[in-house]
């Protein structure tokens, strides 16, 4: 149900993107990320900061392609996102010694350490490749096109890494004779 609520406003947007257009489509992803916003608040629950984020970055682009009439803020948008994620995992790894994906994950994945750099990397460069071939399909193709990039391609890019990743990971993850990595021995 959580996997849900966090693509509303994706599956919202696309809704009005095939009936009503572009801008239409813009407003209805800046009501639907406030309205994910004001949830957690009437819930009492912390607001994720990456809601914050992407409420943000969504309004601003999004205001500012409902103002000037013009998609170019909104595929921008998408760009930004990603390269800030890349930034993130590299920043806070490399001058801070904070290792962003074992945070998220490293209470359930018990991985060697190489493994978590590794990793982090992997992230880092597929958020960094999702950033540029967003910009690419934005000013190489159709609105349209674009636009099921955003909504399906870049879901099934992310889903498609993330099984990848899992399948990278599990010969790492131990075994259920012991708690020891199964390659840990090897490396």
């Amino acid at each position: 149900m959580h996997a849900i609520f966090e693509y509303l406003p994706l599956i919202i947007f696309f809704i009005f993107w095939k009936t009503a257009g572009i801008y239409w489509a813009t407003g209805s992803l800046i009501v639907t990320s406030a309205l994910q916003i004001i949830y957690y608040f009437v819930k009492k629950q912390p607001i994720p900061k990456r809601n914050w984020v992407f409420f943000g970055l969504i309004a601003f682009f999004g205001g500012l392609t409902i103002f000037f009439q013009d998609d170019t803020f909104l595929k921008w948008k998408v760009t930004i996102i990603n390269a800030l994620f890349a930034i993130a995992l590299i920043v806070s790894n490399s001058f801070f010694g904070k290792n962003l994906i074992k945070e998220l994950m490293g209470e359930s994945l018990p991985l060697p350490e190489h493994i978590w750099q590794r990793l982090n990397i992997a992230w880092a460069l597929f958020f960094l490749t999702c950033a540029i071939l967003n910009i690419y399909i934005a000013y190489n193709f159709s609105l349209e096109t674009w636009v099921n990039f955003k909504v399906f391609g870049l879901m099934g890019l992310t889903f498609i890494f993330a099984i990848s990743t899992v399948f990278a990971l599990y010969k790492h993850l131990p075994s259920d004779d012991n708690d020891t990595p199964n390659n840990e021995e090897k490396n």
